[in-house]
């Protein structure tokens, strides 16, 4: 009888592990967020700034997609590690196929009720008079490619679960190279202006989303997909949905902490020298260059979330422990270079998105730099501990996390400094939020550390793999 070979997951040293997987993990995050910032230069630089703040009212809207993509997708992420380490393959696939349906279902709802309600979204989310034509005609088009968005976010966590961060990895560079191809093509020469930048978006969405498709279909290894699993998949949505709700809420949290933001941008920027649209387009461009700096740190925790599952559902709890170490301190490093960079050279990276002439738009850009991201040291170990919470089945702890920065801390902040600091205020809201996120963080890996590590292992022969 032929021995089944022991699951990597159990078995490599960690190191080597967390590169295999971690590395093109970091890659397809930073590719992904790439998709909205190639957009922004190319609109910086071909239409005005004013198109670039257009961009920044449309992110919530694709952020709350995110959010229900995440749902289903990093849930049933979770649910298949922890089911293969368990040694249960069918439940495992159910839960996959599951995951699938809810952000293949959501991303096709939610394109119809934004497109119904572009307007008054726009308003909400902060568009100013100035700004709210160009926020139509680039969310008209990137609105319809919602459902390719949801595919690409959602499948990609199943993908990297099921071992192939490399086939993920590909998929989006596929669809960022048609994006940078099509964007100079219809912003510079067909100049269809913001128009041409968000067909970009979608036709890159897209081919992804066929890629991702063509996994589920041929190339799942774990598991395999035959009729009954799709037939009883849906019986399996809440549970999975339960395992993703921290990536829900951390999505959902920056939905309203940027519409938050948005909105008091544009009272108190009114109210200053800078006017309504600058802080808004500014402060968005830097939110949109920490996010390539939460893409890495999420890429390599996503990267280390099979070693944290596999490994807690076998019992190797040492190795869970020090894949969570070795974690937390590249987060932080990675961290602290961006802190360098923002403090160093916070113009050139504005200018990246665009040359404006007014000393106005490059004063408060290079506020936003300096004092937005003044704490980013700080965030790797908060935004890797939350993915470490649910990867271990813990997703009230890890959406707790989740939700601190954002709501119970930055909310808040945005909203009671300005009226003591003006406008500027908005920027302290950052480094305040930071320092609080982490404390609660440290609170919860102390409150939590032993009490994780002394449950029984719900199957012990799974632990009969050799560790090393």
């Amino acid at each position: 009888m032929e021995t089944k070979k022991a699951n990597i997951l159990g078995t490599e040293p960690i190191g080597k592990l967390l590169a295999k997987f971690a590395i093109p993990g970091i890659i397809s995050m930073v590719v992904n967020s790439l998709y909205n910032i190639v957009d922004q230069i190319f609109i910086g630089r071909g239409v005005n700034y004013l198109g670039n703040g257009a961009t920044s009212v449309l992110f919530p809207m694709v952020t709350l997609a995110m959010a229900f993509s995440l749902l289903f997708g990093d849930g049933a992420a979770a649910f298949l590690s922890l089911k293969l380490g368990e040694k249960k393959e069918e439940d495992a696939a159910k839960g996959a196929m599951a995951g699938i349906y809810g952000f293949m279902g959501c991303g096709i709802v939610l394109a119809v009720i934004f497109l119904i309600f572009i307007t008054p979204l726009c308003r909400m989310f902060g568009a100013s008079d100035a700004i709210l034509p160009y926020a139509k005609d680039y969310g008209t088009i990137v609105l319809l490619g919602l459902p390719f968005c949801a595919i690409c976010a959602g499948g990609a966590s199943i993908i990297r679960a099921d071992g192939n961060p490399k086939f993920n990895m590909i998929g989006l560079f596929t669809g960022t190279i048609i994006n940078v191809i099509c964007d100079p093509l219809f912003i510079f020469v067909f100049h269809w202006g913001v128009k041409g930048a968000a067909l970009a978006t979608i036709l890159g969405q897209f081919a992804n989303a066929l890629l991702n498709i063509y996994y589920f279909t041929r190339k799942m290894k774990s598991v395999k997909f035959n009729k009954e699993v799709c037939k009883k998949a849906l019986g399996y949505i809440g549970k999975v949905a339960r395992l993703g709700i921290s990536s829900f809420i951390s999505q959902m949290a920056l939905v309203a902490a940027i519409a938050a933001r948005n909105n008091v941008l544009l009272y108190y920027g009114a109210q200053s020298k800078f006017g309504a649209d600058i802080p808004l387009t500014t402060l968005g461009i830097t939110m949109k260059t920490f996010s390539i700096i939460m893409s890495v740190v999420i890429g390599l925790s996503a990267g280390a979330q099979p070693i944290f599952g596999y490994n807690y559902g076998c019992g190797n709890y040492d190795r869970v422990k020090k894949t969570f170490k070795l974690v937390a301190v590249l987060s932080t490093a990675i961290c602290t270079v961006a802190f360098f960079i923002a403090q160093v050279f916070p113009l050139q990276v504005i200018q990246i998105f665009g040359t404006e002439n007014d000393p106005n738009y490059n004063e408060f850009g290079i506020m936003c730099m300096r004092i937005f991201l003044m704490l980013i040291p700080t965030t790797g170990i908060q935004m890797m501990s939350g993915i470490f919470f649910q990867s271990l089945g813990y997703p009230l702890q890890a959406s707790i996390l989740s939700l601190s920065k954002q709501v119970v801390f930055q909310i808040p902040v945005t909203l009671l400094l300005p009226v003591w600091l003006g406008v500027v205020g908005i920027l302290w809201a950052g480094p305040v939020s930071d320092v609080l996120s982490l404390a609660l963080t440290i609170i919860m890996l102390a409150a939590y550390w032993k009490k994780m590590f002394s449950k029984p292992v719900l199957n012990p022969a799974a632990k009969s793999e050799v560790s090393k």
